[in-house]
């Protein structure tokens, strides 16, 4: 299968949420290798300087659609417009929608009806609505029933369907869509070893790293409680021991968690380094050798893929993760990492702990992480992707008959 367009619908910009840069854009620069031509359109949003540009990153054209004038629900249906006019120019053989929400999800929505010769593929990489990312995020509560529908509707509305875990296609499966149209297609390694071990000790470099931990979070993944407890268990057998943290938090939890270390007394443990450029994340990885990937047992928790673990894990650091979701479909247990139950910070402290205390240890797991690209490289993910668009044509083809 080679030579075909396909035009790939954005939820948001390529900065600075990850969708984009961590998934769309890797899977679409290694299917260009493959010989397609791939371009992406997205929306202006979170990253209005970038409204109206195109760009192209290693064979992939990045459209950002216009900023819309109007404003509320007018504004919606114009930035819906935009994004459908991008890709139809492109001249896609298909579309191949990321998120099932937002404009995208209407803009797709329309092209079902005004372009049906095009076949339509949904990916999900997380859960987005109710018990997911309505529950976290401070949409209008006519914004979250969209998406809540969004996300059911457009899955069984699509030729194909490709998730990003396991949680995702049992979900998929769950609203009736065919198991022969759902595709199992993880996140990938998006850094080379080789660009990581460039960076070297950079500005970065964490004093005493032989006693830092590694915590590069957005928050929400955990219960602060827990983790202040756990850090609590570390610092009591390693006084030294610092907890590096690195991200933001999307209801500023970075401040309560400030807080609760030092009511606990453990503020000099804690070194918060706040949001990082992604051209410094590299850096920052090659600056430590160990870290923690916590993880509360929800349902997001359990359909969402983690770009970051995989960040962590090309990079080469012993990893102390939380056994939930998608985290054991990337690490074996004392193979390549340490896995623990979740909500339970004595077993991370004690994991961690180990690490500490155990270079020899810490040095085989590292090493063995940094070979996940072995198998989870993009290239080796994109025939995936093909196939889902294999079964998609077959489908559309079939209902024209």
């Amino acid at each position: 299968m080679s030579g075909f367009t396909i035009t790939m619908i954005a939820p948001f910009g390529i900065r600075p949420k990850g969708t984009l840069s961590a998934r769309m854009l890797p899977l679409a620069q290694a299917l260009v290798g493959r010989g397609h031509r791939v371009s992406i359109v997205a929306p202006p949003v979170q990253n209005p300087e970038a409204a109206g540009t195109r760009v192209v990153y290693n064979g992939v054209p990045v459209i950002h659609t216009a900023l819309a004038r109007a404003p509320g629900p007018l504004g919606v249906l114009a930035q819906s417009q935009a994004l459908l006019r991008a890709a139809l120019a492109e001249g896609p053989d298909l579309l191949h929608l990321f998120k099932p929400k937002g404009y995208g999800g209407l803009a797709a929505l329309a092209a079902r009806r005004l372009a049906h010769h095009l076949p339509l593929v949904v990916d999900t990489d997380d859960w987005e609505g109710w018990g997911g990312w309505n529950d976290l995020l401070p949409y209008p509560y006519s914004a979250k029933l969209l998406f809540a529908w969004q996300e059911r509707d457009l899955p069984r509305r699509a030729a194909g369907v490709t998730v990003a875990s396991r949680t995702l296609e049992s979900l998929i499966w769950g609203m009736g869509v065919p198991p022969d149209q759902v595709f199992y297609l993880p996140n990938g390694v998006q850094i080379e070893n080789e660009e990581l071990k460039k960076f070297g000790h950079s500005q970065f470099s964490i004093l005493n790293s032989q006693f830092a931990l590694l915590l590069y979070t957005r928050f929400w993944e955990f219960d602060l409680g827990e983790l202040v407890a756990t850090l609590a268990g570390i610092v009591a057998q390693k006084p030294q021991a610092r907890l590096v943290v690195v991200g933001q938090g999307e209801r500023g939890e970075e401040r309560e968690l400030l807080r609760l270390c030092t009511r606990a007394g453990l503020a000099a443990n804690l070194d918060y380094r706040g949001w990082a450029q992604p051209a410094d994340i590299p850096g920052l990885l090659a600056s430590t050798q160990i870290g923690l990937v916590p993880a509360s047992d929800t349902l997001i928790n359990r359909a969402r893929c983690s770009a970051k673990l995989l960040e962590l894990m090309s990079a080469g650091l012993a990893l102390v993760a939380s056994d939930v979701g998608q985290s054991r479909a990337y690490i074996s247990h004392g193979v390549n990492g340490l896995l623990v139950p979740p909500h339970n910070p004595g077993a991370l402290a004690a994991a961690a702990l180990q690490l500490l205390r155990d270079s020899a240890l810490r040095e085989r797991l590292g090493a063995e992480a940094r070979r996940i690209g072995e198998r989870f490289s993009w290239a080796a993910l994109a025939p995936v992707a093909e196939r889902a668009y294999q079964a998609a044509w077959a489908s559309q083809d079939s209902g024209k008959k």
